[in-house]
């Protein structure tokens, strides 16, 4: 996509918090919970299909297109599946903060295995962003620390580490010419992955699918195909320890705002300290 790097990465971070506000709007249905997953990924497919330049390369993709979006698509279930869930139990603010703590992940991965070295004033940058996360996740009320699932938060945060990950590795491993192609094979083996769990969920509960699902889907689907494609081309210009913390971060304040107004999550002195943090991290990751 040629739009330049930093413009993708503040598109993308939006596009990624519309997710979350997308799941908490529609999180009361009593109908197949795959529903909803399944008309993103659908939405996905399409969207996806339509904006590769040149269609041919679905049958002539180089192998590691294939391997990486078939590997992807299955992270990308897993991990909407256990985001959904999160948001249902815990709140959007709560899932959408350790949902990004999941930066961990990929950062580490490239440190370890792309030699990206941040700079010390970047490394105290990274330190605002993990603190502001941590507190985050604290609260004063006892009341409220009884609806939060500590453990599935955990599995949201290593979950969408991983999803993550794939940006990172196609953008050092990929051919650059076949990147929507290989975005587009992700929400495919997804759509196929995400159908499957629907005919088990409907054969063991008895719930179909909803048209308001269906709907929620393809609202989470548009910004869910353009915060991974906006993404994966930001991380061709910017390093990954400002990308994702960028991404990151910026989400969480994203969510934040509008969940406050909108769902009535309101905020405790930790997380307002957070926010703090974040924007401080936000300016130093950027220095």
């Amino acid at each position: 996509m040629n739009i330049p790097a930093g413009i993708a990465l503040l598109l993308a971070t939006m596009s990624s918090a519309s997710i979350s506000i997308v799941l908490r709007l529609f999180r009361a249905s009593d109908n197949n919970r795959y529903a909803m997953i399944l008309g993103n990924y659908l939405t996905c497919t399409l969207v996806g299909f339509l904006l590769i330049p040149d269609k041919s390369l679905l049958f002539s993709a180089h192998p590691v297109t294939y391997i990486c979006g078939i590997a992807g698509g299955f992270l990308y279930v897993l991990s909407l599946v256990c985001m959904q869930k999160s948001v249902m139990q815990s709140g959007a603010i709560l899932s959408s903060a350790f949902s990004k703590l999941g930066l961990l992940v990929p950062l580490l991965m490239s440190i370890l295995f792309f030699h990206e070295q941040p700079s010390l004033l970047q490394g105290a940058g990274l330190l605002l962003v993990l603190t502001s996360i941590y507190l985050i996740s604290k609260d004063d009320t006892s009341a409220r620390k009884e609806d939060i699932h500590l453990w599935f938060l955990l599995v949201v945060l290593f979950t969408n580490g991983l999803s993550d990950c794939m940006a990172k590795i196609y953008s050092v491993n990929g051919i650059r010419d076949e990147e929507s192609v290989y975005v587009f094979f992700i929400f495919f083996w997804a759509s196929i992955f995400t159908f499957f769990l629907l005919l088990w969920e409907r054969k063991r509960t008895g719930k179909s699918a909803s048209f308001r699902d269906l709907a929620g889907g393809i609202l989470v689907g548009i910004p869910n195909y353009f915060s991974s494609i906006l993404l994966l081309s930001s991380l061709r210009v910017i390093p990954a320890f400002i990308a994702y913390p960028v991404f990151s971060t910026g989400a969480i304040v994203f969510v934040t705002v509008i969940s406050i107004p909108l769902f009535k999550e309101y905020l405790n002195k930790y997380q307002v300290t957070a926010l703090c943090l974040i924007l401080g991290a936000l300016v130093v990751l950027n220095i």
